[in-house]
């Protein structure tokens, strides 16, 4: 047995067991997977995955315990690597950052920023997509770190910490008659058509809980998963806005009206994502104390390793 048939078995799972797209990513033939992963299942006398012809169908009972142990020892093959780069090449490599557009726009410049200062030798490479892409790219390790609001804590193989709190806004035209209420409601908010967040990105959840617990059915005019296109269409004059209280500022949002959404939809977690068990470089933990300075190495490698 040896890794690159690790490799395959575990790729073939992620690509829901189409050895063709398995091929393509690994840069290798499909007729050379399919032998490794046979070689394998014959030198241990079982069926990894069972078959319809030549296609595979499924992931067998002792093959859903071969994949555990498979991703126990690819995932030290990765911490390996990193160790030899933290103590080979300690100023420099890449970080690989999984998150979702409000993050990388309002909240990681100043920390990106300040960790270059530091390491000016590190390349920061962002991957950007949805809260279940994020937490997918960090389980493949395809980033170290991830950051978002929703979904992280939903994936087991993940070690989840809190990085910051925050709630949601209103943006407002002005002279909407909104502005007329001082204390703004759901029932006075839901009048009106709304611009916000895809449903799946920036808290949306927390929006539509809030509407659903009054029985009220708010008029979504369009949802977007960028809180510039969001203020956009508030300033044309097509609903009223909500979004991060992080996509505001003074400078640029001077023609919009901004009321405080917390007591409408409560705050929310914006949380830190790392693989269970994984090692994690010294500029990597930094980078995760510059963004909650309540961290520090011991608390985060006590979280990553507590049941690994």
């Amino acid at each position: 047995m040896n890794l690159h048939q690790f490799k395959f078995i575990q790729e073939a799972v992620r690509r829901d067991l189409n050895l063709t797209e398995v091929a393509r990513v690994l840069h290798t033939s499909q007729p050379g997977v399919s032998k490794a992963i046979l070689e394998l299942e014959e030198e241990l006398g079982i069926e990894i995955f069972g078959r319809h012809g030549k296609r595979l169908k499924r992931v067998t009972e002792p093959g859903e315990h071969v994949l555990k142990s498979i991703e126990i020892i690819m995932r030290e093959v990765n911490n390996l690597k990193n160790i030899g780069d933290q103590y080979s090449a300690e100023d420099s490599g890449t970080l690989s950052i999984a998150t979702t557009h409000t993050q990388a726009r309002y909240v990681l410049p100043m920390p990106v920023a300040s960790l270059r200062k530091k390491y000016p030798n590190i390349n920061v490479s962002l991957h950007q997509g949805s809260p279940g892409q994020v937490a997918k790219m960090v389980n493949e390790e395809t980033a170290e770190i991830g950051i978002a609001t929703e979904s992280l804590v939903d994936y087991p193989e993940l070690v989840t910490l809190p990085c910051y709190e925050w709630q949601h806004v209103l943006v407002i035209p002005p002279n909407h008659p909104l502005l007329g209420i001082a204390d703004i409601k759901l029932e006075d908010l839901a009048a009106y058509p709304i611009i916000t967040y895809h449903p799946s990105f920036t808290g949306r959840t927390r929006i539509d809980q809030a509407f659903a617990a009054k029985h009220l059915s708010p008029h979504i005019a369009l949802e977007a998963i960028d809180s510039d296109v969001i203020k956009t269409y508030v300033r044309l004059g097509l609903g009223v806005g909500i979004v991060a209280e992080m996509a505001v500022k003074e400078s640029s949002d001077q023609d919009l009206v901004v009321r405080p959404g917390g007591s409408l939809f409560g705050n929310n977690i914006a949380r830190l994502a790392f693989k269970r068990g994984s090692y994690l470089r010294n500029f990597v933990i930094e980078f995760a104390v510059l963004l909650n300075p309540t961290l520090n190495k011991e608390s985060i490698n006590k979280a990553l390793y507590a049941s690994a």
